[in-house]
């Protein structure tokens, strides 16, 4: 029962939904949370649904420009038919592309991610965060490439953190100096070459270093790698990896 713009174009915020947690069954359950999230803040939001396209993001980084330019005009296309102006999207890539190379072709919008989102509803008191569950846990945060380094947003999914009353600990490699989850550059699609280390195995040791209960993603790429991650280390029984949405919405019972 989610309303598309086609349903709802009087729609405040649209909500990018982006390629992989329209076809990952894991990072729908971060869509769900943040549904569950903003009708409880009562949010006008809706979706393009049906004519959202992947962002192109993957594909510039494979060097394929002008695929990406035509899947880029045709989103633009889609939103200016609607008149979209605010965009919120959990996605850090597409967070990074809509908000930083759209404009390029004449796409300009507000575009917020997630974490911004969230933390700006808190600030205006339409949304309440307690610990629950996961007050006093050991959490730390993984930044996202395009959402830390990319566009200088470390604070905001770590104050949200702080509200759910967590034991919030740093990896030596965080903020500025975070270190990749092994998803960028397209990698997400392809095996690394032959004789090199995973990138996502090493991000994981350096996390499960300081022996966290959660591992707190702020994209589903990163979500994916570490998850994979964890899972290579046979660590899964004992540490999660969650979208900090998700911690919110299992906090409050959503």
């Amino acid at each position: 029962n989610v309303p598309t713009i086609e349903t709802k174009p009087d729609a405040e915020y649209l909500y990018w939904i982006g390629c992989q947690s329209s076809y990952d069954a894991r990072s729908r359950e971060v869509v769900r949370a943040m549904i569950s999230i903003m009708r409880k803040a009562q949010i006008s939001f809706a979706i393009l649904g049906k004519t959202e396209k992947c962002s192109g993001e993957p594909v510039r980084r494979l060097g394929e420009e002008g695929r990406f330019q035509q899947l880029a005009l045709e989103n633009i296309e889609v939103m200016q038919q609607h008149g979209i102006r605010k965009i919120v999207t959990h996605c850090a890539h597409c967070f990074n592309t809509i908000k930083n190379e759209y404009p390029g072709l004449g796409g300009n919008y507000e575009v917020m991610h997630h974490t911004q989102f969230l933390k700006s509803l808190v600030q205006e008191g339409r949304l309440t965060i307690e610990g629950g569950k996961f007050k006093g846990k050991r959490i730390t945060f993984h930044d996202p490439c395009y959402l830390g380094r990319a566009n200088k947003v470390y604070e905001a999914p770590r104050d949200l953190l702080r509200k759910l009353e967590v034991e919030l600990i740093e990896m030596k490699r965080c903020k500025s100096k975070g270190f990749c989850c092994g998803a960028g550059g397209a990698q997400m699609f392809k095996e690394p070459e032959p004789g090199n280390k995973d990138v996502n195995i090493e991000r994981t040791e350096e996390a499960l270093e300081i022996k966290p209960e959660v591992i707190a993603a702020g994209c589903p790429f990163c979500n994916t790698m570490m998850t994979d991650g964890v899972k290579n280390k046979e660590q899964e029984d004992n540490v999660a990896v969650m979208d900090v949405a998700e911690m919110i919405a299992s906090a409050a019972d959503l």
